[in-house]
């Protein structure tokens, strides 16, 4: 929205002609997606406390976590509210990739949302159950691959990129249908399983997404991407400023759920995340980076699977709770130990993702 007025005034001074500049709108919604969430988020808190909306806790868990039964939750509606804001506000409302990255973020949200005043203010246990979640993923899911697929303008926009080779770009044809599909409902609910410890999940996410930024804006801009040797695609560049709203709200709920955290981000916030970093990782042409800079989302995720396989098949567990960072606890690790050397290793791991840039 701003850029159209900076547009008008541009007749009367070049000196607005500065706001058509990528970088300096990104930097832009960094701050106002991280002002927005200081403003809101006392009134927000104040608010879940009021109605009682607090997080449950599960008999079975850690008992160090018996403590953070009551502590309100849904705050991830926090960093939806300030990105949908911020991204509003400094991106381009005529490019259609900002609409299916942004449009994506809060339909998951919604069924996030979902599930959380059914577990929360209607006292349901078993809120959505995981037949119609999934069902409902999965509908915005393949609706969301579908739609790209058709739009697509280029082939540069179906191909598969593979990390540390140059120029190997196989296209996918329609099996981009089923495979963005799965990176997104896959990735929404790998955050979810994350967000299990105070900022576990959120930080992650920050790093992830600022990267993914990087890589939208290099591959949004034609001289990069042909000196990088990666897919130019028109106008992707514009996922950036999205990037930068969620780093900036990303930030602004952390600085609430740190340990020990004041509020809890719940589906509504663990789902729209998750989808976010899928659907922007789609849309740039980087889903392979995103599972490896992702890696402790796919930790978690595949702790899950064989702790499941395991007891199914032989009645035995292979870790004494999953996901992981549930393991570490019951090894006896401090919670705030878990969480900064989580966030270490995706530290780590966004590192590595971006070297394939030049690593080819």
């Amino acid at each position: 929205m701003i850029i159209y007025l900076a547009e008008y005034f541009e007749q009367f001074h070049s000196g607005f002609n500065v706001f058509q500049y990528i970088t300096l709108r990104a930097v832009m919604a960094v701050i106002t997606a991280l002002v927005i969430s200081f403003i809101v988020g006392p009134y927000m808190i104040r608010k879940l406390n009021r109605y009682s909306i607090g997080q449950v806790i599960r008999d079975d868990g850690p008992e160090t976590h018996l403590k953070k039964a009551g502590t309100p939750t849904m705050g991830g509606a926090l960093i939806l509210v300030s990105v949908s804001i911020t991204t509003l506000l400094w991106g381009r409302l005529d490019n259609r990739y900002i609409w299916v990255v942004l449009i994506t973020t809060l339909l998951f949200g919604v069924v996030g949302w979902i599930d959380d005043y059914r577990k929360l203010v209607l006292q349901d246990p078993k809120g959505l159950s995981s037949r119609y979640k999934y069902l409902w993923q999965s509908v915005i899911g393949l609706a969301v691959a579908i739609y790209l697929y058709m739009t697509a303008t280029s082939p540069a926009e179906t191909q598969l990129v593979i990390p540390f080779l140059k120029d190997v770009y196989p296209q996918m044809g329609w099996l981009f249908i089923p495979f963005v599909y799965l990176v997104i409902v896959g990735s929404s609910n790998a955050v979810n399983l994350t967000d299990g410890l105070d900022g576990l999940a959120v930080m992650p996410t920050v790093l992830v997404c600022g990267a993914l930024g990087l890589f939208a804006y290099l591959t949004g801009h034609a001289g990069f991407a042909q000196y990088l040797s990666i897919p130019y695609l028109s106008g992707v560049g514009e996922i950036t400023i999205f990037c930068g709203a969620l780093v900036g709200a990303g930030l602004g709920f952390l600085w609430f759920n740190a340990y020990p955290a004041m509020v809890f981000m719940g589906d509504v916030g663990a789902l729209a995340l998750g989808a976010a970093l899928g659907v922007i990782a789609v849309v740039v042409r980087q889903e392979l980076v995103l599972v490896i800079m992702g890696g402790v989302f796919v930790m978690e995720t595949v702790s899950v699977i064989l702790q499941v396989a395991s007891y199914k098949l032989t009645g035995k567990r292979i870790f004494r709770m999953a996901p992981l960072h549930h393991h570490f606890e019951l090894k006896g690790w401090p919670e705030p130990r878990v969480i900064v050397r989580f966030w270490i290793i995706t530290v780590i791991l966004v590192m590595i993702g971006l070297s394939t840039l030049k690593l080819r």
